[in-house]
């Protein structure tokens, strides 16, 4: 009979074993934290959405007065209006076609006199790019983009139909907001018979990019006046013009696609090539319908107080259209009455579209990590409110997320300070049982408990703090304040990659001396893949935008600050801290 040393014997329950499978772990779980958090930067990096083409973009004011195009569409409506003929309404213009100019001082529209619709919207708050002072052009219809907003009267009685538009008058070509007036009204005329007269008409108020859209009935005939009104986003393939090719394959592609709301779900979104095979068709009370972009939406916000049917459709020219078509609306004879939906084209804003419609907000897309993104959001605007500048407002959020981890950086340090102090010790133990695994397993286990060290404590931070990182990513990539934002120095769009790399050097380089600072990994894998960490990441975020690369050049700067002051303490004391 033969027999065996306890210590040689593979027991399935074996305290050996154990500390081998954790010391596996750890090189697993360090392993994987790193493989996520690159996969994790990789996938919102592309989780943008590009649209159906890639035309170039186009400037931005230079053919603002061309003529929209004269081909009509034959995309069809979906039966909305019961005892209804009509099978398309859509932008039929004539070559007589002629424009009226609209003025505030947040909004520079042009409005097409056939069928009185928004061909034009240039934002003067928000200029195309860093390096021009044109205003940003989020509606145009030219050779290049087609992007307008369309409404109308359908049904009995209705002013659109396939056979045309209605062409209105105006009592001017330009309106313009008067410094001492707080609203205006554009009114469009039209006399639909000899005995109804029609008024269009736009109300813009001071500040808003909301507009009011009313159609005012005098119904002056015999007969009752019924229709129903429609409204649309009528958008072509073209590129997001708020977004540039800069960081080549790395370059950010926002989401481009429509946004609505339903009964159920306050915020649903599907891209322009999606609706091709399964359109948008939802009745839904209240409600609103847009288009998305980078920064930027129009939205279509009929009344809150009826049931209105949301629907999309991809035309056999490939123009994409969201509408929004209200309950008809009767107007006795002899009397007046108004139809009316709003209209909000310009930034997404979220306090102010939250005020607009319920979901309208959420066009500002944080992810599926909202609810650490918005506090974040929060945060930042209140740093800055007080220091005024949205560079300092990361930094100052960078220093209370450091705080608010500070205890579980304390102790992952203290452990890493720790494992650092008896290196040399596992270094002799590694040597002493080079040839025999479970030995070394079992003096380290033995090692680890005197001492009370965790070998896993130096993980944790960098798993629990990447859903911080990802969430202020997205806060970063998509909230309009921190667009063409500056900070110091060289740094002028913290939404934009640091033009000279400087930033991604440094964070690089803190990466480094943390590394230095921490106790080099038993493992060889695991040592490599340590190694080349600063690097990849260096890489990673030479296409970041700078306030994401600022924010982590901080937090490593404190993370080393607290680590070296930890090592030095631990260091110069007899015993380990507990």
């Amino acid at each position: 009979m033969i027999l065996y040393h306890p210590a040689t014997v593979t027991q399935p329950n074996s305290p050996y074993q154990g500390i081998q499978a954790m010391i596996d772990f750890q090189r697993y779980l360090l392993i994987a934290a790193v493989a996520a958090l690159s996969l994790m930067l990789l996938v919102e990096w592309q989780k943008f959405e590009t649209p159906n083409t890639s035309a170039p973009v186009v400037s931005n004011n230079s053919n603002a007065d061309a003529a929209p195009t004269t081909s009509s569409d034959s995309g069809e409506f979906p039966a909305i209006v019961r005892n209804d003929d009509i099978s398309t309404v859509d932008a039929a213009n004539t070559s007589n076609a002629k424009y009226i100019s609209v003025q505030t001082d947040v909004l520079d529209l042009k409005i097409d006199l056939q069928g009185g619709d928004i061909v034009y919207a240039g934002l003067p708050a928000y200029t195309s790019s860093l390096e021009s002072d044109d205003p940003f052009v989020i509606l145009e219809n030219n050779d290049v983009r087609h992007y307008i907003a369309q409404s109308g009267l359908i049904g009995a009685n209705a002013t659109d139909t396939s056979k045309g538009r209605p062409y209105f008058s105006a009592a001017s070509a330009e309106y313009n907001l008067d410094e001492s007036s707080d609203s205006l009204n554009v009114d469009l005329h039209y006399q639909y018979s000899d005995t109804i007269t029609i008024v269009k008409r736009f109300k813009l108020s001071r500040g808003e990019y909301l507009i009011n859209v009313e159609y005012l009935i005098d119904n002056q005939s015999d007969a009752p006046f019924q229709a129903s009104f429609f409204g649309q986003l009528k958008r072509g393939n073209s590129a997001d013009p708020s977004v540039n090719d800069k960081g080549g394959m790395f370059a950010m592609k926002p989401f481009i696609g429509v946004a609505y709301a339903t009964n159920e779900d306050l915020y649903k979104k599907t891209t322009f090539s999606k609706m091709q095979d399964k359109p948008i068709k939802a009745s839904v009370n209240g409600g609103w319908i847009g288009v998305v972009q980078h920064y930027f939406v129009s939205a279509w916000v009929p009344p809150v107080d009826s049931v209105n049917e949301l629907s999309t459709i991809v035309t056999k020219q490939d123009m994409n259209i969201a509408r929004v078509t209200s309950a008809a609306v009767t107007i006795a004879p002899k009397s007046q009455g108004k139809i009316s939906a709003d209209f909000y084209t310009g930034p997404k804003d979220q306090y102010s579209l939250q005020e607009i419609s319920p979901g309208l907000e959420l066009t500002v897309d944080y992810g599926w990590l909202w609810w650490i993104a918005q506090p974040l959001f929060w945060l930042l605007t209140k740093i800055h409110s007080v220091l005024g500048n949205w560079g300092f407002a990361i930094i100052g959020v960078t220093i209370l997320v450091k705080a608010a981890f500070f205890q579980l950086n304390q102790k992952a340090f203290t452990s890493m300070a720790n494992m650092r102090k008896f290196q040399p010790k596992l270094a002799e133990i590694k040597e002493r049982y080079a040839d025999d695994r479970q030995k070394q397993s079992q003096a380290m286990m033995e090692l680890y408990k005197k001492e009370k060290i965790n070998p896993l404590g130096g993980c944790l931070p960098m798993v629990v703090q990447m859903p911080v990182f990802i969430s202020l990513y997205w806060v970063l990539m998509e909230s309009i304040e921190l667009r063409h934002a500056p900070f110091m120095l060289w740094i002028h769009d913290l939404s934009a990659m640091d033009p000279y790399f400087v930033l991604p050097l440094i964070m690089g380089l803190s990466m480094f001396i943390q590394q230095r600072l921490n106790p080099p990994p038993p493992d060889p894998m695991q040592a490599k893949i340590m190694q080349w960490m600063p690097i990849v990441f260096t890489f990673f975020f030479l296409f970041f935008p700078a306030g994401l690369v600022l924010y982590w050049v901080v937090n490593n700067t404190l993370s080393i600050i607290q680590q070296y002051i930890i090592t030095k303490r631990i260091e110069k004391s007899g015993l380990p801290t507990r």
